[in-house]
């Protein structure tokens, strides 16, 4: 089993933290900015999305280093025009930030291969709040839009992608954002899937089971119209459903 999250809390004015003590042995609250890492050189990388997400490499205390990814939460929608990244505040344990953290906390505790959650914080602003989450970065990977852009994989791995969101299905995971770019595959050929904002885990397996795996085949689809030499076609899904299917 994985080890569980040794957790804590850090609170001050109008911040709210909460954070792994045994991957964060000095705790600032201005590690949940991008500014805080440039200052200190540990920026190796980023990925642009609604915002920018950052890529950190930086050692602990004991001289291990540290991967992870700082997400900044932003509104997607014609509300996201108006609204950039506040969110209506109504519990810390309502925030988006939380609800991903604890989501991330319990997959790992079921042994799904997700980002191990490091940190959030919440920041409220009267009535609203703005929110970032720090998590664990998966190492040599690669996502699949980016794979395909480059070269075909075997039906072998498009079973094993199928089989892997079967895992999490089984266990209420619920995906609330299923495309190629949140399906990780590393150098050993292992499957994870990220990016879990807005993710619950479900008691009941009715229709979104479905209702994911029709939101994956429409992002390969899309992608493939996209991108010009993209290396998928039908007969692709086939093989990753045989493989959810068995």
């Amino acid at each position: 089993m994985v080890k569980p999250c040794n957790e804590k809390i850090f609170q001050q004015g109008n911040v709210y933290c909460r954070y792994d003590s045994d991957d964060v042995s000095a705790f600032d609250p201005e590690m949940l900015d991008g500014n805080f890492w440039q200052a200190k050189n540990a920026i190796v990388g980023s990925a642009q999305g609604r915002g920018t997400t950052w890529f950190i490499a930086t050692e602990n205390a004991a001289g291990i280093m540290r991967n992870w990814v700082l997400r900044h939460y932003y509104r997607g929608g014609l509300i996201g025009k108006v609204i950039n990244d506040q969110y209506i505040y109504t519990g810390i344990a309502k925030t988006r930030a939380a609800r991903e953290f604890d989501l991330l906390k319990t997959m790992r505790a079921l042994d799904l291969p997700a980002p191990k959650p490091v940190a959030f914080r919440v920041i409220k602003h009267g009535l609203f709040y703005r929110a970032d989450l720090l998590s664990s970065r998966i190492q040599n990977a690669s996502d699949l839009v980016g794979i395909l852009s480059k070269h075909k994989i075997n039906q072998l791995l498009w079973q094993e992608i199928g089989k892997v969101i079967k895992s999490f299905h089984q266990q209420g995971i619920y995906h609330h954002d299923l495309n190629a770019h949140n399906i990780l595959i590393d150098d050993s050929d292992k499957v994870w899937l990220i990016d879990f904002d807005q993710g619950e885990q479900r008691n009941n397996q009715i229709k979104w089971p479905e209702e994911n795996m029709a939101r994956l085949l429409r992002s390969f689809r899309k992608e493939s119209h996209k991108i010009s030499n993209f290396h998928w076609c039908e007969k692709n899904w086939q093989a990753l459903l045989n493989g959810y299917q068995s």
